[in-house]
């Protein structure tokens, strides 16, 4: 599973069998056994998340969804929110949205803020619930207070195409900066575009640039090639074609297809020196971007 919660529940259990022996790594498995066939919901949800990793047993969706459901049963928020992601991708229980969408709402109700997060997606996608965007937005609301970048991502996405919320720029930008606070690359790309656009905050391209900036060197190609156009245009920054080449190589490389055209067209009006250096610039930062990550 790929969704956020189990990551953590996948991610604390390896924690436990990287820093314990063998022979102590076996004795946990077997207690977690004990107290999941005795009726515990904690040791039945940490007996889902070994099989559903693969971790301390071999890897099994099927028996991970059994202790899952037993735990989410009797009401364990966790369990019920991993139990929505295997019905989700279909992993140890067939695919089935309205399943995933009936176990993320009960952990929702709960206050899991992933759950909520998930069925706002699938509201707003209309995936085993009927659409309906303002569903969606009370559920994203929820999860963005609570910290839930992705949500207050979405939630701004929402507020800018006037989906479930009344059009509202300024509450969009709002939320992206939010999001970008806690370094969501698309949510800084977007708040980027709207100071360069004007959109829910004073037009400022320095700022534009600065968001813009932060984006591309999270990776996120297309505000690589949007951080292209301001160093080409020296909007908000110094003109430099040849770091304007430079970020274009980079978005090219990240797969914006748009990227390739500019760097081409660019390209025509560089000499052979800046070529090279827009190069030797690229990948650095290229190399740079990946030690980050």
């Amino acid at each position: 599973m790929t969704c956020l919660s189990l990551v953590v529940a996948v991610i604390a259990w390896s924690a436990v069998a990287d820093a314990y022996p063998r022979k102590e790594r076996t004795d946990a498995i077997k207690w977690f056994r004990e107290g999941a066939e005795g009726g515990s919901s904690e040791a039945q949800f940490h007996l889902g998340t070994m099989y559903d990793s693969g971790k301390g047993v071999h890897r099994n969706f099927a028996e991970a969804a059994m202790w899952y459901l037993k735990a989410a049963n009797q009401g364990h928020a966790a369990a019920q929110y991993n139990l929505g992601g295997l019905y989700l991708l279909g992993q140890g229980v067939p695919r089935d949205f309205a399943e995933a969408a009936r176990w993320f709402r009960k952990a929702a109700d709960q206050g899991h803020v992933a759950a909520q997060y998930n069925l706002a997606l699938l509201y707003a996608r209309g995936q085993g619930v009927p659409q309906d965007y303002t569903e969606a937005v009370k559920l994203y609301r929820k999860a963005g207070e609570s910290g839930n970048a992705a949500a207050q991502y979405n939630l701004a996405l929402l507020y800018e195409q006037g989906r479930g919320v009344p059009q509202d720029y300024t509450k969009a930008a709002e939320w992206y900066r939010k999001a970008a606070e806690l370094g969501y690359a698309a949510a800084c790309n977007n708040l980027g575009i709207a100071y360069a656009e004007g959109h829910g905050v004073p037009q400022d391209f320095p700022e534009a640039v600065s968001w813009y900036r932060k984006a591309a060197e999270l990776g996120y190609a297309i505000a690589q090639s949007n951080l292209a156009l301001m160093y080409g245009t020296g909007r908000g920054v110094a003109q430099d074609d040849v770091l304007a080449y430079a970020w274009l190589a980079v978005a090219a490389a990240g797969g914006y297809q748009g990227a390739a055209a500019a760097r081409a067209a660019l390209e025509k009006r560089l000499t052979d020196e800046q070529i090279a250096e827009g190069r030797a610039k690229a990948r650095e930062l290229m190399k740079t971007i990946k030690a980050r990550r």
